[in-house]
C-alpha cells in the first residue's frame, strides 16, 4: 500500500486563520493515525499578498498548536524545496511539456481582448482564440517577447469525474470547464497548476483542502491524466461558518489563531474546539488530547454540512483546561494578565491566582475580576439588605464592629485564623456563620460579589488594609 503522505499548504499572509488551521490539523491527524507523513509546503506564487515574517507565524502557529512538521521548509526532505517561489524553473518545465502534449498553449491575449469576452450576465470564459495558433506564429510573437501565459486546453466534450472521500461521487461537464491559465505572465505558476505538479513531485497520497476547491478538481485531474500521472485520493471539508449565511473570512480578520492567544485561549483548547467544527467522533465526548484526536478521528466522522464557529463553546471548552492545569503551570499563563491588571505590585496575585483558576474561562478575564479590591468604597448600607443579601442594617453594623475587635487583637494574619475568627465573631453575636462570612466580604471589598470569600479577601488585603477598610465601612452602617 503506497504510503500516506499529506500536506498542509498555506499562503503567507501573515496569520492563521483558524479555517486554514483546521485543514492542517486535519492533514496532520490523517496522516499521524496512518504512521505516514505530514509536509509543510509555502504556496507564495501569489506574491502581492505575502507579508514579509509570514511564514515564521505558520511555524510558530504549528508549534503552539503541537502540529509536527515532517518535511518542509525548515525541516528540509527529499522533496524540495518546500516553497513554491523556489520552485519556478520546475513549473515552466512541466507546463512546456503539456504544450508539446497539446494539453496546453501559449495565450498572447491582452487585458482589453479579454475584458471583451464576458457574455451579457457578465461571466468571463476564454474562447480559445489562441489555441488555433500555429508554432510559427507562436515561435515568432515568443521571440518578440510579446507578453503571454500558458493555458490548459480543456476538452469541450464528455463529462470528468472523481470519487471524494468526503462528498462521493462528483462529475462535471467539460463544456462547463475554462481554459484556466496555468503559468501567468510573470512566469509564476498558478495555484491550480502549482498544486498538481508539487503534489505529484511530493508523492501525496491524500489531498485534504475546503471544499471551494470542489469544482475545480476535474480541471486538476485533466492535468494528471495529460501527464499520465497517479490521481491523488480527495477529501474537501466544509467551510467554517460566522453564522447561518456567511463564511469566516481571513480577509476580515475573522477567528485568527494568535488573536485567540492573546485573548488568553490555550492552543490545546482551540485545537480540540477546531477539531470538532467538521468532524464528529463516535462516542458522546467533546475534549480530546492530540493523541486522542489522532486515534479517533475519522473519514466517518467528518460533515457534508458547515460548522457554525460559535465562541462562547470554545470559552467554555477553554474554561475546562484551565481548571485541569497544574497550578504553576496556570500562573506561568496567568502572569501577563495580572500583570495588565491593577494589582500589579500591590497584592499577591499567586493567591489570587488560587481564587481564579476555577473561575475564568479564558486568561484575558482576570483584569477584571481582580479590579475591584484596588478602589474601594463602602457600599449603600441598604444593599446589605436586598434579596441577595438578606442582613438588616443593624446586624451587618454590629458584626463588623466585633469583627474589628476581634481582628484587630488577631495574632496570626492568615485564613486558618481568620476562620477561627469568624467563628468567633458568629459565637458572641449568636448570629449565623453564613451571615458573618458575607457581611465580612461586602466590607472589606465595597462590593456585592467577588471572586473568593471574606476570608481569601482579608488574607489578600492584609491586617492593616483590612481593619482600616472595616473602619470605614462601620463609618456608613448607621
Amino acid at each position: 500500500m503506497k504510503r500516506v503522505r499529506t500536506r498542509f499548504a498555506p499562503s503567507p499572509t501573515g496569520f492563521m486563520h483558524v479555517g486554514n488551521l483546521r485543514t492542517g490539523l486535519y492533514a496532520y491527524l490523517f496522516a499521524k493515525q496512518h504512521q505516514g507523513d505530514f509536509i509543510v509546503r509555502v504556496e507564495d506564487t501569489d506574491m502581492e499578498r505575502f507579508v514579509p515574517g509570514a511564514v515564521e507565524v505558520i511555524y510558530q502557529t504549528l508549534k503552539e498548536s503541537g502540529i509536527v512538521v515532517d518535511e518542509g521548509p525548515n525541516e528540509g526532505g527529499n522533496y524540495g524545496p518546500y516553497v513554491q517561489s523556489e520552485r519556478k524553473p520546475i513549473y515552466i518545465e512541466y507546463a512546456k511539456q503539456l504544450v508539446e502534449k497539446g494539453a496546453a498553449y501559449y495565450c498572447f491575449c491582452d487585458k482589453e481582448r479579454l475584458d471583451t469576452l464576458s457574455d451579457e450576465k457578465g461571466i468571463k470564459k476564454y474562447d480559445k482564440h489562441c489555441l488555433h495558433l500555429s508554432k510559427a506564429e507562436v515561435d515568432a510573437k515568443l521571440a518578440l517577447h510579446i507578453p503571454f501565459v500558458i493555458r490548459q486546453n480543456m476538452p469541450l466534450e464528455g463529462v470528468s469525474s472523481f470519487d471524494d472521500l468526503v462528498f462521493g461521487h462528483v462529475a462535471i461537464e467539460n463544456k462547463e470547464l475554462e481554459d484556466q491559465v496555468l503559468i501567468k505572465s510573470d512566469g509564476m505558476p498558478t495555484y491550480n497548476f502549482a498544486n498538481v505538479v508539487d503534489d505529484h513531485l511530493m508523492e501525496i497520497s491524500h489531498v485534504i483542502r475546503g471544499n471551494e476547491y470542489l469544482s475545480s478538481t476535474p480541471k486538476y485531474n485533466l492535468l494528471y491524466e495529460a501527464f499520465g500521472w497517479d490521481i491523488p485520493q480527495y477529501m474537501h471539508l466544509t467551510p467554517i461558518m460566522k453564522d447561518e449565511t456567511r463564511k469566516l473570512s481571513k480577509r476580515y480578520g475573522d477567528a485568527n489563531f494568535d488573536d485567540f492567544v492573546k485573548k488568553g485561549y490555550l492552543p490545546e483548547a482551540i485545537i480540540n474546539y477546531i477539531a470538532l467544527l467538521g468532524w464528529s467522533p463516535k462516542e458522546n465526548r467533546e475534549k480530546f488530547s492530540m493523541q486522542e484526536l489522532i486515534e479517533k478521528f475519522s473519514i466517518a466522522g467528518l460533515s457534508k454540512s458547515s460548522g457554525i464557529f460559535d465562541e462562547m463553546k470554545m470559552k467554555w471548552l477553554n474554561g475546562e483546561y484551565i481548571k485541569e492545569l497544574d497550578f504553576e503551570a496556570f500562573m506561568k499563563k496567568a502572569t501577563p494578565f495580572f500583570e495588565k491588571s491593577s494589582i500589579k505590585g500591590l497584592y499577591d496575585d499567586r493567591k489570587f491566582g488560587k481564587l481564579l483558576q476555577s473561575r475564568i474561562e479564558i486568561f484575558s478575564e482576570i483584569p477584571e475580576k481582580v479590579n475591584f479590591i484596588v478602589s474601594f468604597d463602602p457600599i449603600d448600607p441598604t444593599l446589605y439588605e436586598n434579596k441577595k443579601l438578606k442582613i438588616d442594617i443593624p446586624l451587618a453594623k454590629r458584626i463588623v464592629k466585633a469583627s474589628l475587635e476581634i481582628l484587630n487583637h488577631l495574632e496570626a494574619w492568615n485564613e486558618e485564623a481568620l476562620h477561627s475568627a469568624v467563628g468567633a465573631i458568629a459565637t458572641q453575636l449568636e448570629a449565623k456563620t453564613g451571615q458573618v462570612y458575607t457581611v465580612l466580604r461586602v466590607a472589606l471589598t465595597g462590593v456585592l460579589v467577588t471572586p473568593g470569600g471574606s476570608v481569601e479577601m482579608a488574607d489578600i488585603l492584609g491586617r492593616d488594609e483590612s481593619l482600616l477598610r472595616l473602619q470605614k465601612s462601620l463609618q456608613w452602617l448607621v
